[in-house]
């Protein structure tokens, strides 16, 4: 082409032999718009031949199959006006930022208050709300990772470590009182009985069952 053509850095070619179509991305989040289609008469023309070729013979499927490969031929030039036409369109659309040189889309990307892209002028309410989100997370990663949930797993395969239920000691498998401030632990209290007559349970020290009144 002629001129150099500025604009978006990502773009797809949809163009066939029948007409020309683009796709534009917007340089920050991909957002696409598409260009117009734009038909190819050259295209149009090769595809009425084809269409004769086929109801009247040979004759005219070859002169169609040439008019494809004439269209591949001299499609240059008619292939980058299009694309030049629908990039003008598309800078009607897209909002370039005079600090980065991005072309952005208008309604994610454009801090339209201060004339700049949000990369290079952030929305001070997004960006106050992304930060505070942000502190948040790595807030509860860090309270997370304080806590020990392990404290009570014995990796060695050994009884399970009891906490002590008053100042929370760890205390040894089978010790009945806390060494650390005296309160029995839960291998020193009391065990359930069954009244020998009726067989409901009974909590020790009862001297007459509650079921049924017998003496213990």
């Amino acid at each position: 082409m002629s001129n150099m053509i500025q604009f978006v850095a990502n773009h797809d070619d949809l163009s066939t032999d029948k007409g020309f179509q683009f796709k534009f991305y917007c340089d920050k989040c991909r957002n696409g718009h598409m260009s117009r289609f734009q038909p190819n008469s050259i295209g149009i023309a090769g595809e009425l031949m084809r269409a004769a070729g086929s109801l009247f013979g040979g004759h005219f499927y070859d002169a169609g199959t040439a008019a494809y490969h004439v269209q591949r031929a001299i499609g240059g030039k008619a292939h980058d006006g299009a694309l030049e036409a629908a990039v003008a369109a598309g800078k009607t659309y897209f909002k370039q930022c005079t600090r980065c040189g991005h072309w952005v889309c208008p309604d994610v990307c454009w801090n339209h208050s201060a004339g700049l892209c949000e990369d290079c002028a952030p929305d001070e309410h997004e960006e106050l709300a992304a930060q505070q989100r942000q502190a948040a997370r790595e807030q509860i990663q860090t309270k997370t990772r304080e806590h020990d949930y392990t404290q009570n797993l014995d990796f060695l395969g050994r009884a399970a470590v009891v906490p002590c239920a008053q100042c929370q000691h760890k205390l040894a498998p089978g010790q009945k009182f806390c060494p650390e401030c005296g309160t029995a632990s839960a291998a020193a209290a009391p065990k359930d009985t069954f009244c020998a007559d009726c067989g409901a349970p009974q909590q020790t020290p009862q001297r007459f069952c509650p079921d049924c009144g017998a003496k213990q």
